[in-house]
């Protein structure tokens, strides 16, 4: 039978245009962990440095997002939305043309400040235009992001094997295009009645009693991140070391994050059925063994282990947002900020632990290490709390 169904329905145009802003900014920041090993040997870096460069990236996430999640919250503009993307797509393609590692640093970071400031300001506008699709909307909107780490960096691998690492400046072009038309689709962000209330007390006001759950959600979600991007950082070294051209490497990197797309998506269909803790005790009791399948297995099962390790570590990307919105849903905002910036900068900023311990152990072994965390992190994952998305009476059944 059809229960009464919720007078919201979702908008698709504007879900998809979110899509396509998550798609754009991040298809230029996928850029750069595929010319790693490029990177190495132009300007003779040490994993150290390169660890040193990913973990500074995710050190501008940690910064930028919360303070915009806040002032998202607070006032009414698309300069986050837009102008996040578009420092993306004018300073990523620069690396190519970087005359020494600072300046190389210097572009990343101001990509990385761009991709930073629209994730929490759109992740938060998701749940006004999903209807009662929440967790399958943002898992839409997840895929945009997904997809474009798995498109990027084939795409900018091919790229810099035809055309030369120095004709990168190039690809803005496409970028720009994107955003011409975005312009006239984007909405306005809709405050949340925090105006005049400061930081801490918008903290206070948004969290409330459900700041020990954020909390806990927050810790899961960093040690996702100190996993995957290790493993994202140091997988394109690792295997350029081994002999794997420029094309092999991102062709890997490429099939982790589609894993992660298709993974996702299905982890934000079933969310809306089965809840979110079954999913995370499966994606993180899988992540372990078949992280140690990529470091392993042999030849061309490289391709077939690298698909699997990114199905389960990338899975609950967007639950993580998902259940934090649903915790405190005054604060969309805010509330993502921490779950995709601060999470993710602290689980970026320990990416130079693992360069340097990489440099004394070598690669595998330190990885090794580091894959058993998700399997540890199932002790955290039973203190989730149970959360039911608020529109799951409406689903047909």
């Amino acid at each position: 039978m059809n229960m009464m169904e919720h007078s919201r329905s979702a908008d698709v145009k504007v879900l998809f245009a979110f899509t396509l802003v998550h798609f754009i900014g991040d298809f230029y920041i996928s850029f750069v962990n595929p010319l790693l090993p490029v990177f190495v040997e132009k300007f003779s870096l040490t994993l150290t440095q390169v660890g040193l460069m990913v973990g500074i990236s995710r050190l501008l996430a940690f910064i930028v997002q919360p303070p915009v999640g806040y002032l998202a919250d607070h006032y009414r503009t698309r300069f986050f939305v837009l102008g996040g993307p578009l420092l993306a797509i004018v300073f990523i393609p620069l690396v190519g043309i970087a005359p020494a590692f600072l300046v190389l640093i210097l572009f990343v970071s101001m990509g990385s400040i761009g991709s930073s400031m629209f994730h929490p300001v759109v992740a938060g506008m998701v749940s006004t235009y999903s209807g009662r699709h929440f967790g399958f909307s943002m898992s839409i909107f997840n895929m945009g992001g997904t997809l474009a780490f798995a498109v990027g960096p084939l795409f900018i691998a091919y790229f810099v094997s035809y055309y030369g690492l120095w004709k990168t400046p190039y690809t803005m072009v496409l970028g720009l295009a994107v955003m011409a038309v975005l312009f006239r689709i984007i909405p306005l962000p809709q405050g949340e009645g925090l105006e005049n209330l400061g930081f801490v007390g918008s903290l206070r006001q948004v969290l409330g009693t459900v700041w020990k759950s954020i909390v806990l959600i927050w810790i899961v979600m960093v040690l996702r991140t100190f996993v995957a991007h290790s493993f994202l950082t140091f997988i394109p070294v690792l295997y350029a070391r081994e002999g794997y051209s420029l094309v092999s490497i991102g062709t890997m990197v490429s099939l982790f994050t589609v894993a992660g797309t298709i993974s996702g998506l299905l982890a934000g269909h079933l969310s809306d059925r089965i809840g979110y803790k079954p999913i995370f005790y499966s994606a993180f009791g899988l992540t372990t063994p078949s992280l140690y399948l990529l470091l392993y297995l042999p030849g061309n099962w490289i391709y077939f282990s690298v698909f699997w390790a990114g199905f389960f570590a990338m899975a609950t990307l967007p639950l993580g947002v998902a259940m934090a919105q649903e915790l405190a849903p005054r604060g969309r905002s805010m509330v993502s900020s921490l779950m995709m910036g601060l999470a993710f900068g602290t689980g970026g900023m320990m990416t130079p632990v693992t360069g340097m311990l990489a440099d004394n152990f070598s690669i595998r072994p330190v990885l090794s290490f580091l894959a058993i965390i998700p399997f540890l992190t199932i002790g955290l994952i039973f203190f989730l709390p149970e959360v039911r998305l608020k529109y799951r009476e409406s689903v047909v059944i």
